[in-house]
């Protein structure tokens, strides 16, 4: 009869040490995959290009690209807003006046074209309306629109936050962005701890 060496107590211990750290690995890269897959990070380099050009956070630009056309270059809204970034061609060629670019409408179907535009867009709407609900707003609703709500007081308090935004559609934009820029924050961002 042979003789069996018993398992050490150190043997069965690490054992379970790599056993549970192969779990918490695949466990790592499934969760990646399906934040990956739920979140999606398209068009990067171009974004990162124009997020520091125009001084605009990358997660507003994924966030609002998705929420916009779900990344889909050749989307065209039954309003006639095109791309990426759902332009409208009036909006492009006023953006276009002010850059001195000469662009045919069809340009917008383009990524990079349709990225530096709505980020170029984003930007001037940062700095006319300073809060992020209220720059996607004006982004959904136009600049006049919600100049004319921020004026109102049964729309805004202080001129520059709106409580009650009178266009169901854009209240439901803003919260939809709102739910991705949410999600491209928790992905993009680093974790600070203080």
């Amino acid at each position: 009869m042979k003789r069996t060496r018993p398992v050490s107590r150190n043997s069965v211990t690490l054992l379970i040490g790599v056993l549970l750290l192969l779990g918490a690995v695949l466990i790592c890269i499934i969760a990646g995959h399906f934040l990956q897959n739920g979140v999606p990070l398209k068009y990067e380099s171009i974004v990162e290009k124009y997020s520091r050009e125009y001084q605009v956070s990358e997660p507003l630009i994924y966030a609002v690209i998705r929420t916009e056309s779900d990344f889909d270059p050749q989307a065209v809204s039954s309003a006639g807003a095109m791309g990426l970034m759902q332009m409208t061609p009036e909006t492009f060629a006023w953006l276009q006046s002010r850059s001195g670019e000469s662009l045919p409408d069809s340009a917008l179907l383009e990524p990079e074209t349709s990225i530096r535009y709505g980020v170029y867009f984003l930007s001037i709407l940062s700095e006319r309306f300073e809060v992020t609900d209220t720059v996607l707003a004006a982004y959904n609703a136009g600049m006049n629109a919600v100049a004319s709500w921020l004026s109102d007081p049964e729309h805004s308090a202080d001129g520059k936050h709106l409580q009650n935004i009178p266009y169901p559609e854009t209240e439901y934009y803003v919260i939809k962005v709102n739910r991705a820029l949410a999600q491209y924050r928790a992905l993009l961002e680093p974790i600070t701890t203080s």
